[in-house]
Order: structure tokens, then sequence, then C-alpha cells
């Protein structure tokens, strides 16, 4: 099924539930005035205005001394003992993220310490920190001492720029799902000597509750194309589990060389971790040996290029790490351009190719936390379409991947 599944209509959602951190879908603002209730409305971020008070009156002249500024916060800090209801949003929450996600000044001491005395309830009875919550639960917080909330000052040119990035980068959006067309050699989370990668990237979408957009699943460093992104809470919990019962289908393409055979074909083994001086792979390994994991994936010839390259199509069943890459080198046909897994000798690189990873994340399909299905396709990077470009292969053709199982 080639076609593509637009989403269906979502339910109705609160306002609540909605998430006005888009980086370049602005809503369009409403007119200041009174609110139901007689609160009037204004600019974010204006002073508070209080009905019914009146100006005392004083000479034209006469000097007036600016009173001392009331805590503002105040209203947004609880002194007393309050009860709240479980959102969906805040459905499958830990209790600790929960405080920390409505209360952002509280300590992470002063959480665990309202919890391990039982001052905090849910549902009238005692919690651990690690529980998680239920949408609809009713939770009794306890008086809480906080900090003051820091107000959130303009972009600085540097996050703009990455917010920029960002944006060119998105082939999906709405206000719960972010898919972005993670370019090759961008790392998709920090590690040694790492100082710019995705995970970072997404501090300049925080909210104004200070939660950022939160990783669903990674690609490696080299590989291009889909990366899944929650925006809210809700939406995190509701991908993580797709993934974890396997509704979400991801299909790869990659550059091989030689002719897989048969066309069509299932790989199935055990992988683990092998620890290099300089350097981590995944290795072939038996079931109980310790740390392998059972990996299943399935390939797909698509097109040739004179037997000596191959555009094959890839879907992987389980989500091992560095799992395609291992795969293909497996039965033979490691992907070229690959650092790490390539291992035919004296194999000659055709010319006009560069030796990068030809793997891209080419497309995912998952259903959506609100209803309907993310579809979400992305391109050739540059240095794979200048080699489709030299071998004469058409990335139109139909995928036969397709037709292959769901496991």
């Amino acid at each position: 099924m080639s076609r593509r599944i637009k989403r269906m209509n979502p339910k109705p959602r609160s306002r609540d539930e909605r998430d006005d951190s888009r980086p370049h879908q602005a809503r369009s603002a409403k007119k200041a005035g009174p609110r139901p209730g007689g609160k009037p409305g204004g600019k974010p971020g204006a002073k508070p205005r209080f009905v019914g008070e009146r100006a005392e009156r004083r000479p034209p002249n006469a000097v007036q001394e600016r009173p001392a500024p009331e805590k503002s916060v105040e209203a947004l800090l609880p002194t007393k003992v309050q009860t709240v209801t479980v959102t969906a949003d805040e459905n499958n929450m830990r209790v600790d993220r929960f405080l920390e996600a409505r209360f952002p000044g509280l300590s992470f001491s002063h959480i665990q310490r309202v919890v391990r005395k039982g001052e905090l309830r849910v549902d009238g009875k005692r919690v651990d920190s690690k529980d998680r919550l239920e949408e609809g639960q009713s939770v009794r917080i306890p008086p809480l001492k906080l900090d003051a909330p820091k107000a959130a000052g303009p972009l600085s040119e540097a996050a703009q720029k990455t917010l920029k990035a960002l944006k060119e980068m998105t082939i999906w959006e709405d206000d719960d799902v972010l898919v972005l067309n993670k370019p090759a050699g961008l790392a998709v989370q920090g590690g040694s000597g790492m100082t710019r990668h995705i995970d970072q990237m997404l501090e300049v979408m925080r909210d104004a509750k200070g939660q950022k957009p939160r990783l669903v699943h990674r690609i490696d460093r080299e590989t291009s194309g889909c990366l899944l992104i929650a925006k809210t809470r809700f939406a995190a919990s509701h991908l993580t589990g797709a993934f974890r019962s396997r509704s979400a289908r991801k299909v790869y393409w990659a550059l091989v060389p030689g002719l897989p055979k048969p066309k069509q074909g299932r790989i199935s083994t055990f992988l683990a971790k092998e620890e290099g001086e300089d350097d981590t792979i995944m290795r072939i390994a038996q079931h109980g040996d310790e740390g392998a994991s059972h990996a299943v994936t399935y390939y797909a010839v698509v097109e040739t290029a004179g037997n000596k390259l191959t555009w094959v199509s890839l879907k992987p069943v389980t989500g091992r790490t560095h799992q395609l890459r291992a795969h293909m080198a497996h039965i033979g046909h490691p992907i070229v351009g690959d650092p790490k897994y390539f291992n035919i000798e004296n194999w000659q690189l055709p010319g006009g190719l560069q030796n990068r990873l030809h793997l891209l994340a080419r497309r995912i399909v998952i259903p959506h936390p609100r209803g309907g299905v993310i579809d979400a396709t992305a391109p050739l990077p540059p240095h794979m379409q200048q080699s489709w470009n030299l071998l004469g292969l058409d990335a139109t053709r139909f995928d036969p991947i397709e037709n292959a199982p769901e496991e």
C-alpha cells in the first residue's frame, strides 16, 4: 500500500491539552477585553488589574511614593492543601515527574520528603515516588515550598538559529507530534565530545511550564531520515507504547554491494554488544549469550545497478542498536560507506560515490495518540541522491517491502 494514510479527525481537545509551543505555526491572537467572570483580558505578561479597586486621588504635583512590589508569584505558589485531578496529558506519569511538571520550583528533596512521609495521597492512599498515575485520579498535595518561577526571556540569537534549523528539518507537526528529517552527521543524543545534538536543540522549544519535547526513538548519527519527537507527555506515553507493542512501522533504504539472494527475505539473529578499545559494535551472538537480544529484519531488493550495487528496502521488526547494519553485514551485503560493519576486502567504491553511510530512515507509520495515523516520509539525503543519480536508480519505484509480514 504505497498510498499515504491521512490522519483521521481527532476528537476535540480541551484548552489544557493544546500546546502553543509550535515554532512555525502562530495562533491568532484574541482581542483583549473582559473575560467571563469580569476578569479583564490583556497581553501575556501584562500586570494584573484588580476589579473594584479605586485609585486614590492625589494633587497633580504631589510626589507619589511607589509602594513595595507585592509578591505576584504568591498566587502561583500553593501555600495550603489542595486536591487536583490527573489530566489525560499526565496519564501514566510517575508521581515525582507529576510534581516536577506541576511545580517547576519544587526541589527534588522536597518531592521525596512529602511522598515518603505520606503527605501526598492518590485517591486517599499513600504512594511511592515511582508509582504511575492514571487519568482521573485525585491527588492530595500538601503545602509546598517553591522557588519563584523564572520569567521566560526572549530567545537569544543562537537559540533563534537553532529554532530555525529545527523548522527546516520538520516534515510533520501538530500539537502533539513532531517528525524531523535528521541530517546525516547530526547525533540524536549527546556523547563524549558531542557539543550539538537533537536532544540539546530541543531545549529551545520548552513551553511555558518548562517542559521540552521528548525523543521517542533514536537513529544512528550517520543515518539520516525520520526521527519521531513527542511534544507533550500525553503523546510521549502513547508513542512509546506503540513502539513497545510494535504498532509502529519503520522503513529504511540502503545501498549494498552485490545482489542479495533471495531477493526478499527475513534475517533473524541474536545480537550482543562487543566493547573494543575505541568503539562498540554489535556482534552476532547465540541464544543464551550474556547480553544477547533477539533481532528480526525483513529486506527486499528494490532495484539493481549492474549487479554490482543494489538498492534494498529494510523493515526492522525489533529495534536493536545497529541492527540493520549488523544484519546486512551478516548476510554478506554490508551497507556502502559503513565504517563499522563494511567487511568486504579489496572492494572498490565506484567513482563518483561518496564514502558515507548509505542508510536512510525513509518512512515511519504509527498510530496518532489522538486517533488516526502519522505517516511521514523523508527524502534521500544529498550524498544518497547523488549515488541514485549516478547509478540510474529511480526513487519513485514501488517499494516491495510493503509486502513484508507485520510481525
